[in-house]
């Protein structure tokens, strides 16, 4: 039974379906260049940014040129959020926030993504305020799979880790919540598919389904 007094909430690819506009920004470049990333070669950077695994190094090591990487990437940076300007949240996360507040469960966010582009977001969406601590790799955390976003963000709900689940969709946040000592529920999407979440205490579909396991009696 699924039945948690506090929510951390994974960012990139849970709340808002950013993943797949980053990574097809990727291709682009790498297709400019005349090469290719599969998502199976990319997928070491979700939930985890590039500091485990960078396609930029990836790049050079194909090509054997060297970037200017202070223009390749806010160009690609540019592009990116011009393709994310009407996106919305994802599918069943506005009525699960809903359900949250109205029953008085805290909630908060863990990201491996920078405070400018989480909190960014969050605020354009208008959500922000619902969240009791927004914790990031720019805020001077390890990102996943290092416990340490989940463990503070667990710490500003103030509620016993046991009594908290984590929502992820990458496999380095479920290996950082495993890490954590804090259940975790999977929710793939089409970046994350086929990883290995067997550190998950249940894969769901959608948001969607989680609440209606929430709403039960």
């Amino acid at each position: 039974m699924i039945n948690p007094r506090g929510i951390i909430f994974d960012f990139d690819g849970v709340l808002v379906d950013t993943e797949w506009a980053i990574y097809r920004s990727w291709v682009q470049l790498f297709k400019r260049e005349g090469q290719e990333i599969s998502i199976e070669t990319y997928s070491p950077c979700l939930g985890a940014g590039y500091s485990h695994w960078n396609p930029a190094d990836y790049l050079e090591s194909l090509t054997g040129k060297h970037y200017d990487w202070e223009v390749e990437t806010p160009a690609r940076q540019a592009v990116l959020e011009a393709d994310l300007e009407q996106m919305g949240l994802m599918s069943g996360v506005a009525e699960l926030l809903n359900w949250c507040k109205a029953h008085h469960i805290p909630m908060a966010v863990a990201s491996s993504s920078s405070r400018r582009w989480v909190e960014g977001w969050l605020r354009k969406l208008n959500i922000y305020d619902d969240f009791n601590g927004v914790f990031t790799r720019t805020d001077g955390y390890p990102v996943k799979p290092d416990p340490a976003l989940f463990l503070a963000a667990a710490k500003c709900l103030d509620i016993p880790k046991s009594q908290c689940i984590i929502i992820e969709d990458s496999e380095n946040g479920t290996v950082a919540a495993q890490n954590a000592g804090i259940p975790c529920i999977a929710i793939p999407n089409r970046m994350t598919a086929h990883a290995d979440f067997s550190r998950a205490c249940k894969i769901l579909p959608t948001l969607s389904d989680l609440l209606k396991i929430l709403q039960q009696p």
